[in-house]
């Protein structure tokens, strides 16, 4: 009889993925333990060999991690094993001889190699995307996706109602929709990263087109049976002898109103500062507050008699301006140009609280 052998030990430790662990290494290296070099190598390769990685599958793998920040969610997108991802991502980042993400917390972001090569490569991809679209159209099939980003005021009110109806009149389309401030969606904008702007506008940069423009009044947001919505004419100096809340600078408004804020007393008065349209809400439907802020957000509230606004009469104050933004000089395919003639249309029809 042979002998069999005695059981191995297991190993004291597993190695972690490195979306678990932070580390850049894979679950498995391609290398053996003592010929692994370090990861990722510390130049990058020849050109010619960069010109093989980057039509292999590690770009669609890379980009697909960097739309998700996830391991797993680019995975069930791609219909592949983490693993494969991992892997993929793994060996483009030794080619390039730079990491191309890193591990914050509980997620991954993209080091400023990373952020580069997103931008490139989205501008590489964007064409192709846009060829599959018109030839699905050339098949009789209407297909593809827009991405949006919106302020939250905006979506909170008019948004949900336009995406119900687009997708209505499009139901093979996708929508894929991102809530920011309005400087950030003017930045996804001239990244690429969206196709779709809708937000308010106060310096836009050249590179962003402003194709529907609204000017929205300023006010207070209250309660009825507040004391000031019993005045006649309100200013901001007025609204300053009861709590008041306002919109923190990361919000377009602040930037509006901020001079006025100053102007109107010689001292810092006590104010609730916050960054979300519908805190702002809040804080006046609970009746101790004015919010200064556009109606646009408290719709509902303002159509059931729960909240009323009323504009403020600072001299020189001026509207908030509401806009479609698209980057400029850049050809929409099909699904970001008929969600963009569907929101033109809606936008200039639709009555907007507060409009000039």
């Amino acid at each position: 009889m042979t002998k069999r052998e005695p059981p191995r030990p297991a190993k004291s430790g597993t190695k972690k993925s490195w979306e678990e662990n932070g580390s850049i290494l894979p679950e498995k290296s391609i290398y053996s333990p003592t010929t692994a070099p370090a990861r990722p190598r510390d130049h990058a390769l020849s050109p010619a060999h960069l010109a093989r990685v980057f039509h292999q599958p590690g770009v669609i793998y890379f980009s697909a991690v960097a739309e998700c920040l996830s391991i797993r969610e680019a995975a069930r997108r791609l219909n592949v094993a983490s693993s494969a991802v991992t892997r993929q991502v793994t060996q483009l980042e030794d080619a390039l001889g730079l990491a191309l993400f890193q591990r914050e917390t509980r997620r991954l972001t993209l080091t400023p190699a990373g952020e580069i090569l997103y931008r490139q490569v989205r501008r590489l991809t964007a064409p192709l995307e846009a060829a599959v679209a018109e030839l699905d159209l050339l098949r009789g099939l209407k297909t593809g996706s827009v991405r949006i980003a919106s302020v939250e005021s905006v979506g909170l009110s008019f948004l949900p109602g336009l995406v119900v109806a687009f997708t209505q009149a499009h139901p093979r389309l996708s929508v894929d929709v991102r809530i920011c401030a309005s400087t950030e969606i003017q930045a996804l904008l001239v990244e690429d990263q969206v196709d779709i702007g809708l937000g308010f506008v106060t310096r836009p940069p050249p590179l962003v087109e402003v194709a529907v423009r609204r000017d929205v009044r300023i006010g207070v947001l209250m309660r009825p049976d507040h004391p000031l919505a019993a005045e006649p004419r309100l200013t901001l100096a007025t609204c300053m002898a009861h709590p008041l809340a306002v919109a923190r600078p990361e919000l377009s408004i602040r930037e509006v109103i901020e001079p006025f804020l100053r102007h109107a007393s010689p001292f810092a008065p006590p104010l609730v500062e916050v960054d979300s349209i519908r805190m702002l809400v809040e804080l006046a439907r609970l009746g101790r507050h004015v919010s200064v802020m556009t109606p646009i957000g408290a719709q509902n509230e303002l159509l059931n008699g729960e909240l009323v606004f009323q504009p403020l009469e600072d001299y020189g104050l001026p509207a908030n301006r509401f806009g479609l933004m698209v980057r400029a000089g850049h050809s929409l395919s099909f699904a970001p140009a008929a969600f963009y003639e569907h929101a033109k249309r809606y936008f200039h029809d639709v009555p907007l609280p507060g409009a000039i």
